[in-house]
């Protein structure tokens, strides 16, 4: 089976290449011709990961499935969760984007957090969604190389490693994506 995957985001395409296994030919925006931004302009993670999904079907035809994640961290209120990616601005930049986020959190005592991904599907006529949850809480300093975004910040329940200190076969089973792709590979199971 052939997909295609909204996203440009090389960390993401690995790692869900990683998670399917070889189960999906998975193709990216790039390798269809799409090279435009698409606007993620909801203001919910289900609502971004629909947009791209159906921007991909809708101007290029192809069954494809886009996700959207964000970190929801208790003490603010869910923040920065659909701004996740631009928390610290426009620039996209995670070190400043956690800098921002553990200084929102400097004076707070609960510091319980959670990631969250929704994949839209849209398959055969028709849209799914997945969505995948990785509780935890935010560490007090930046911690381990491995990953991306607030990876090094982000400690999973059950684990004293952040995910940046990790190995990416535990990540890659444990994590909020992890559990929204292996949700969409079962669903794919039942129609192939």
């Amino acid at each position: 089976m052939q997909l295609v995957f909204a996203s440009n985001n090389l960390n993401k395409i690995k790692e869900i290449q990683s998670i399917l296994k070889g189960s999906i030919q998975l193709l990216s925006l790039e390798d269809i011709g799409c090279n435009e931004d698409i606007p993620e302009t909801a203001d919910t993670i289900e609502g971004n990961a629909i947009l791209k999904a159906n921007y991909v079907t809708e101007k290029f035809g192809y069954d494809c499935f886009a996700d959207d994640t964000g970190l929801e961290v208790k003490a603010l209120n869910g923040e920065p969760g659909v701004y996740s990616a631009r928390y610290a601005g426009e620039q996209r930049d995670s070190d400043d984007n956690m800098d921002k986020l553990l200084n929102s959190l400097s004076n707070k005592e609960d510091r319980s957090a959670q990631f969250k991904t929704v994949i839209a599907l849209n398959i055969k006529g028709e849209q799914h969604l997945f969505t995948g949850i990785a509780k935890g809480h935010i560490v007090l300093e930046k911690k381990g190389d491995k990953g991306f975004g607030y990876d090094p910040i982000f400690k999973p329940e059950n684990y004293d490693e952040t995910f940046a200190e990790i190995s990416s076969e535990i990540k890659n089973k444990i994590s909020h994506r992890a559990k929204a792709t292996n949700q969409l590979i079962d669903f794919l199971n039942t129609i192939k």
